[in-house]
């Protein structure tokens, strides 16, 4: 189970939205799950289909000034933080985002690296990159929750 990947072909926007759909379906409390991939990739985009899966119907965009957009939606208590504008892994512990990952609220990240290791360990990491009819998307679950939503990714 640990370690196991799925790679898949994302042919346009739709198909980015619906595999974040996909993943609302796995989601827990304490879930985490990392995105991983240039600019323009599909980061937020897969953010935005998971979200409105889970019935958000306002504007998604990359909390990249913010750092972190809160939403509680299904009864779930969902962050989604950006650290794109990171200049070190120490920002994560000045921010005071460790009390943030807990057991009960369920983690997006864009941009993981550049917490570099003082993130929790992830239960699912995204790697979106373009390709030339597309997108490709490695989805690599790290526990049994990660498991769970490669499953339903399967399934698109």
């Amino acid at each position: 189970m640990r370690g196991s990947t799925l790679h898949l072909s994302l042919a346009d926007e739709a198909a980015t939205l619906a595999l974040g759909a996909a993943l609302a379906q796995g989601l827990a409390p304490g879930t985490r799950i990392y995105l991983s991939g240039d600019l323009g990739a599909g980061k937020t985009t897969l953010t935005r289909g998971l979200l409105r899966a889970l019935g958000h119907t306002g504007s998604v965009k990359s909390p990249t000034y913010t750092l972190v957009e809160p939403y509680e939606l299904s009864g779930l208590d969902l962050h989604h933080f950006d650290f794109y504008r990171f200049e070190n892994s120490d920002e994560w512990n000045d921010a005071g985002f460790r009390e943030l990952f807990d057991s009960t609220t369920v983690c997006l990240v864009e941009w993981p690296e550049r917490a570099a290791r003082r993130l929790p360990d992830a239960d699912l990491h995204i790697r979106l990159e373009h390709i030339e009819c597309g997108r490709s998307a490695s989805l690599t679950a790290h526990s049994a929750a990660g498991q769970a939503m490669l499953a339903a990714a399967a399934s698109t």
